[in-house]
């Protein structure tokens, strides 16, 4: 027996080898002045030693194989450098770069790569830049915890940068002419998620505030079937077959034919809408790599729950903050763009609740701060293609607020709103050279309403006129004799244009606290009225049925 156990060890030390994750690897950028673990895994026991930069750190793997090292800070260096790590094998790190590490993380307007933009052409052309570093994460769902990934850092050419997420390129492009640095960008982005697939289940799972998140999809996931998917996967199968024949005979008969392809379903326990499937699968194989912070483009698939986004989102980003181990690290995101149908009248909007939710993170949280994009958007594309102005915003967040440079980078807010004499006066902050308008003269985007909660559009005005520099605005409206409130850019394809004089679109808001659209409790919730007529014709059918049992029953006799 003595022999046998023996044998085995031999045969697992044989066997036994140095392994380390797909961020960690040849051509990656280290987080420059702080310290960076490092990590991998090798047989239990085995003593690791890490040497980079004249320093030399030692572990030894714990019984589950895994050992971490720590690095000492060192500061930005653009010479290629070798980090070399011992244990029951060598690996030799290559060209590997110290600078400023960002995560770009989100839906699919993150993800939206570089190769769909406008000016693609000219952008991918000038792509070239071996300092700028590039690591995409593939799109895995999944409630069981990865710790590794299919993956490799590359350095920017035209061929990797035509894939990569535009926002994060056009991002990383600004630092590294601004900062003169290394950059590498880690792109986790996901089309279509929702912000609870990004955090822990189980994290989710213990607080109240979430429960109907999570009933919701124990309920889905105790009636799911893989039965009942695979057949249609076979259903999809079928259309497409039909839609390919439909679409050739067209083209022999040289007929147009515009019919769309039939969507494939998609498995509700693997995608990116399930409660903690892309913390579990995209997000924790990075976790505890050295970053300066995280850009963020989502909420599209949260608009129809905007009152909860209130406080889920701030929860995802301080969730994030507690598992990086880093401190709160800065954290920048998107506001939602313009989208969808122009609104003739004043209307209740979820997008504009979503946005509202994500300009209240900013209050909640330090350390954070969002762009305004309500000028960037396409009214029949929820995939707006103008990404160099929505990143370059971005990154005016991060170059003054972590890198101390000198300029305008936060839209203008609303801080003070007085009624009086039938018209409301607003003054707003982050305007230091004033407000104007774009495009025409006339102030467009306002609304007010009386104490009928009735909402018109208003007649603005930049007091001064918006070539004083003046940063209040003047809102009335003929009919509202006694204004009580104000809304500004609030639909979901707001028509505004007012900015600073910098030429920041002036962000989204409301005086009033009326009931929220998106919230559950509200009777004219379009989620809460669908749920009432599912009840209403779950009950008719059940009238139903028992009408014809007693009928079947009497029958009978």
């Amino acid at each position: 027996m003595r022999i046998l156990c023996l044998l085995t060890l031999l045969a697992v030390s044989a066997r036994a080898e140095l392994k380390l994750p797909a961020v960690i690897g040849d051509n990656m950028v280290l987080q420059q002045k702080q310290a960076n673990p490092l990590w991998g895994w090798d047989a239990p026991g085995t003593e690791v030693t890490v040497t980079f930069a004249g320093q030399t750190k030692t572990a030894k793997a714990d019984d589950k194989g895994k050992w971490t090292v720590k690095l000492d800070a060192v500061p930005a260096n653009a010479q290629p450098a070798v980090i070399t790590i011992k244990g029951s094998s060598t690996r030799e790190l290559k060209n590997v770069l110290v600078g400023e590490v960002w995560i770009c993380s989100g839906q699919s307007n993150m993800g939206f790569n570089l190769n769909s933009t406008w000016d693609a052409d000219l952008d991918i052309a000038q792509a070239k830049d071996a300092q700028l570093r590039l690591i995409s994460v593939p799109q895995v769902g999944t409630q069981e915890i990865q710790d590794d990934f299919k993956g490799q850092w590359e350095e920017c050419n035209p061929t990797t940068a035509a894939s990569f997420t535009a926002v994060g390129y056009h991002f990383g492009r600004v630092l590294r002419e601004m900062l003169g640095v290394p950059v590498g960008l880690i792109d986790n982005a996901w089309g279509g998620s929702a912000c609870e697939a990004w955090v822990k289940r189980d994290v989710l799972e213990k607080d109240p505030r979430f429960a109907s998140i999570i009933e919701r999809w124990k309920q889905q996931e105790a009636t799911f079937t893989k039965e009942a998917f695979e057949k249609q996967v076979a259903d999809h199968k079928a259309k497409l077959d039909a839609w390919n024949k439909a679409r050739v005979e067209a083209a022999k008969a040289k007929q147009m034919f515009t019919a769309p392809a039939p969507r494939a379903p998609q498995n509700p326990m693997t995608g990116q809408h399930r409660p903690g499937n892309l913390y579990a699968g995209v997000l924790h194989p990075t976790i505890g790599y050295g970053i300066k912070g995280v850009i963020w483009y989502q909420g599209e698939s949260n608009a129809g729950r905007a009152k909860e986004y209130r406080d889920l989102f701030p929860f995802m980003i301080e969730h994030w903050r507690k598992e990086w181990k880093q401190g709160d690290f800065p954290f920048y995101w998107v506001q939602l763009a313009d989208y969808k149908n122009y609104q003739t009248e004043p209307v209740e909007s979820d997008w504009a609740e979503l946005r509202e939710a994500q300009t209240l993170t900013m209050s909640k949280l330090k350390h954070t701060g969002q762009c305004v994009i309500t000028d960037l958007g396409e009214a029949n594309d929820i995939h707006p293609k103008n990404k160099r102005d929505v990143a370059e915003r971005l990154a005016r967040w991060a170059l003054v607020q972590d890198y101390g440079q000198k300029l305008v980078y936060r839209s203008p807010e609303l801080k003070d709103a007085k009624f009086d004499g039938g018209k409301a006066t607003l003054t707003f902050d982050y305007a230091p050279q004033g407000l104007r308008t774009v495009d025409t003269d006339d102030v467009k985007g306002f609304a007010v309403c009386g104490e009928d909660k009735k909402w018109v559009w208003a007649k603005a005005s930049i007091i001064g006129g918006s070539k004083k520099g003046t940063n209040q605005i003047e809102v009335s409206a003929d009919g509202v004799a006694k204004p009580v409130a104000v809304r500004y850019a609030w639909a979901d394809n707001p028509v505004c244009n007012v900015y600073s004089a910098e030429g920041l679109p002036v962000t989204p808001f409301r005086t009033d606290d009326f009931p929220m659209i998106t919230d559950p409790a509200n009777p004219n919730n379009p989620a809460a009225q669908a749920a009432k007529r599912t009840e209403d014709l779950k009950k008719v059918m059940e009238a139903k049925k028992a009408n014809e049992a007693r009928k079947k029953a009497k029958a009978a006799k």
